[in-house]
C-alpha cells in the first residue's frame, strides 16, 4: 500500500484551492472509472484472463487509450506473476501505482518554460471549438494575477469572431490585444504583436493562431510562417507551443494531437472541459502514447479555474475515494 501512503501523506488535511479543483473536476471521471473498478473486484474475488479482460473494456472506455491499455494490462500481468497476487483486491493499488507511472515526469517537463527578465512568447494552436481564446483569456488572466505585463495576439484571422472573442477577453482581464482586420495575414500580426509587446516591456505574448484553412496543408504552412517571425524577432521563441484539446472529444483530441504533433513542434498540451468528461483517461493515452506533456488543465469554466498540471493532483482528485476507503480499512 505504499502508493497509497504516500499520496495520503501529501493530501491528507490539504484543502488548498488546487487539490479542491483537481478532486471537484475530476468527479466525473472517477465515478464512473474508480466505480467500475470497485465494481470488477467485487464481481472478480480472483484475478485471472477473465478479470484482465474487464479491466480492459473499462480502461478503454475511460478512453485511456488502447496502446496505453494494452502495455499497462502486461504490465499488472508481470506484477502479479512476480507477487504472486490472486486476490483482486491486492491487485487494485497496484493498478492505480501503474496509472499513476505512467504520468511521472520530472516537474521541469509540466513547467512552463517562462524566460526570467526577457519577454516569454507562447503560441497556441489547435482546431477551432476546443476552447483555444478561452485559454489564452484565462492564461493571460492568471498571469497578470502573478503581477506579469501580458499581451495578447490576434492571429486567428480568418474568423471575425475569434477577434472579437480576444478583444473581450483583453477588456474583462485588463490586457492589449493587438489585432489587423479579419483577413489580415497573421504574421503580420504577430509582427505587430512582439513589436508592440518590446515596446511595452511585457513580460508575456500569448499568441492566438487559426484552427481551420482551407486544408490542413494550408493551416500548417500558415504556422510555420507565423513561427518564422515569432523567431525571427525573439531568437528563441515560441517558448512554448501549446496544442489545446477538448477532453470531452476523447480519441479525436488524440488523432489531432498526432496531426498538430507532426507538423508543429508542440511542447505541451492544453486539456480543456476535464471536468466535463467522464473519460479523463485521455491524460494518460496523450502521456504514453504521444509522450508530450500536459502542461494546463480546465477544470471548470470559471476564470480561475486553468490549473497548472501536476501528476500528483491528477492522481489524487482520481483516486481520492479509494484512499478514504483504504484509510478506513486501516482504523477498523
Amino acid at each position: 500500500m505504499s502508493f497509497f501512503k504516500k499520496l495520503k501523506e501529501k493530501f491528507t488535511d490539504q484543502t488548498d484551492t488546487v487539490t479542491e479543483k483537481f478532486r471537484d473536476g475530476l468527479s466525473k471521471t472517477r465515478d464512473s472509472f474508480v466505480g467500475a473498478m470497485n465494481d470488477l473486484v467485487k464481481d472478480y474475488r480472483k484475478v485471472d484472463e477473465e478479470f484482465f479482460e474487464e479491466l480492459e473494456e473499462i480502461l478503454i472506455s475511460a478512453d485511456v487509450g488502447v496502446n496505453t491499455v494494452m502495455d499497462l494490462i502486461d504490465d499488472l500481468k508481470d506484477e502479479a506473476r512476480t507477487r504472486n497476487i490472486s486476490d483482486a483486491k491486492e491487485i487494485q493499488p497496484v493498478i492505480s501505482e501503474k496509472l499513476a507511472e505512467l504520468l511521472q515526469k520530472t516537474d521541469e517537463e509540466t513547467k512552463l518554460n517562462m524566460q526570467e527578465n526577457e519577454l516569454t512568447v507562447i503560441l497556441f494552436v489547435g482546431v477551432n471549438g476546443v476552447g483555444k481564446t478561452t485559454t489564452i483569456g484565462k492564461l493571460a488572466h492568471k498571469f497578470k494575477g502573478e503581477g506579469k505585463r501580458v499581451v495578447m495576439a490576434a492571429g486567428d484571422t480568418f474568423r471575425a469572431g475569434a477577434i472579437e472573442q480576444l478583444e473581450v477577453w483583453g477588456e474583462r482581464v485588463g490586457v492589449d490585444v493587438i489585432k489587423q482586420q479579419a483577413g489580415s495575414d497573421p504574421a503580420a500580426v504577430m509582427y505587430d504583436a512582439i513589436r508592440s509587446a518590446k515596446s511595452k516591456k511585457a513580460d508575456v505574448l500569448l499568441c492566438d493562431t487559426a484552427g481551420r484553412l482551407q486544408n490542413k496543408v494550408n493551416l500548417m504552412n500558415e504556422l510555420e510562417k507565423v513561427k518564422r517571425v515569432l523567431t525571427r524577432e525573439v531568437p528563441d521563441a515560441p517558448h512554448e507551443v501549446l496544442l489545446v484539446l477538448d477532453a470531452t472529444t476523447g480519441q479525436n483530441a488524440m488523432s489531432q494531437a498526432k496531426t498538430f504533433g507532426k507538423s508543429t513542434d508542440v511542447s505541451g498540451i492544453v486539456l480543456t472541459k476535464l471536468d466535463g468528461t467522464a473519460k479523463g483517461g485521455i491524460v494518460l493515452a496523450i502521456r504514453h502514447e504521444l509522450d508530450i506533456p500536459v502542461k494546463l488543465v480546465g477544470l471548470g469554466e470559471g476564470m480561475d479555474d486553468l490549473q497548472e498540471f501536476e501528476a500528483d493532483q491528477y492522481v489524487h482528485g482520481l483516486f481520492a475515494d479509494v484512499l478514504e476507503e483504504v484509510e478506513e480499512a486501516a482504523e477498523e
